[in-house]
């Protein structure tokens, strides 16, 4: 069986690929084919995750072994078939390409193509630019002060009274209590 897949970035609204790539190929596989359909370099831990329908994670499936408890199923790229996890037109996954932003493509897997098989996955689409890799110090900043953007009225709380603050509970010693704490 092939897999046919399509892949949207949110950030880049004309980005488009879709990749078509062998049931038995690994997700190893479909994330080679992936940087190289983007253009992307392999120096990120990217992670894939199967997702529902609306988009939130379920099973992660890492391009390492990570230490996990052993309650929980580990994922490893190289060692899961897409066939394992993949069975279903319409399912959801997210790659996560830029892990420190928490970065993603959507993928979909649109169709599933019977009595056919590939050596390699091919890209058999391409429109749009791919979204910078990762982003560098400056713009993650600037999206981390994006996302907890607190608008005016934060810390005005008119129920808050500082006469109400207890200064016994912020007991700090004399300098000389501190550097007879210091010596063992």
């Amino acid at each position: 069986m092939v897999y046919r897949f399509t892949i949207i970035s949110d950030e880049v609204d004309n980005f488009r690929r879709e990749i078509q790539i062998d049931s038995d190929a690994t997700f190893l596989d479909f994330h080679n084919a992936i940087l190289k359909a983007a253009g992307y370099p392999n120096d990120q831990m990217t992670s894939f995750f199967i997702c529902d329908d609306n988009w939130e994670k379920e099973t992660e499936i890492t391009l390492e072994e990570m230490d996990t408890s052993s309650d929980m199923d580990s994922w490893i790229m190289e060692e899961t078939q897409l066939s394992e996890l993949l069975e279903d037109e319409k399912q959801h996954l997210l790659y996560i390409f830029d892990p420190l932003a928490d970065r993603a493509f959507f993928i979909e897997l649109t169709e599933i193509i019977t009595g056919k098989s590939l050596d390699e996955a091919v890209c058999t689409k391409q429109t749009g630019e791919a979204p910078q890799h990762v982003l560098d110090f400056d713009q993650l900043m600037a999206t981390q002060v994006a996302a907890t953007d607190l608008d005016d009225s934060f810390g005005d709380n008119e129920d808050f009274d500082l006469d109400e603050i207890d200064p016994d509970g912020f007991e700090m010693g004399s300098a000389d209590d501190f550097e007879s704490s210091m010596l063992y």
